[in-house]
This record gives C-alpha cells, sequence and structure tokens, in this order.
C-alpha cells in the first residue's frame, strides 16, 4: 500500500467458520494469509451473537469485513438462525442494510 494513494490487488477470497464449542469465528483468507475476521457467541442453537470484527492493515478499506458479514447472513439464513450484533462495525452493516435484517 502507497501513503496517498492505496494501492489495492485484487482479493480472491475465502471465508471459513472456524468453531470451538459455543463459541467461533469467520475468517477471511487472501491465499494463506488471513484478512480479518468476525467473533461470535452462539445463544442456543439458533441465535449467534457478534461480538468483535477486526481486519488486518494490509486488507483494510477493501470491504473485508462486511464482506464476512454478508457470508454470515447467508449462513444464518441457510441455517434458519438469528444474528445479534453486538459489535459496533456489524450494527452498523446491518443499520445500514435493510435487505439484511430478516435475520436479527
Amino acid at each position: 500500500m502507497s501513503v496517498g494513494g492505496a494501492q489495492h490487488k485484487k482479493i480472491i477470497m475465502e471465508i471459513k467458520q472456524i468453531a470451538q464449542r459455543h463459541k467461533g469465528s469467520f475468517t477471511a483468507f487472501d491465499g494463506d494469509k488471513e484478512a480479518g475476521f468476525i467473533t461470535y457467541t452462539m445463544a442456543g442453537s439458533d441465535k449467534m451473537i457478534l461480538d468483535h470484527t477486526e481486519v488486518n492493515d494490509e486488507w483494510r478499506g477493501q470491504n473485508i469485513g462486511k464482506k464476512i458479514v454478508f457470508y454470515i447472513v447467508d449462513f444464518a439464513r441457510k441455517n434458519n438462525m438469528k444474528i445479534l450484533p453486538l459489535c459496533p462495525f456489524a450494527k452498523a452493516v446491518f443499520d445500514r442494510t435493510k435487505e439484511i435484517q430478516d435475520v436479527l
């Protein structure tokens, strides 16, 4: 990335769920490098609480966090789950995007 005019490479992103009992994350990878993640805690079997979003510096400004949120929304829809976005970033994405609010 250059100062003044950020140069972004084309990213081929893969998002994987990493689950451990009732907690886990959805992590975005650019090749074998971790680009960012959203952590969650399960509240029962049908509600996912989004706790925290983090995007590594190299991938900031490239909508990685938003892509992860949309991936989680698709996951929730396929699994009949609801989402409670406690993370301020995820909550802002939900507040601004009406078409994903059905999983709230």
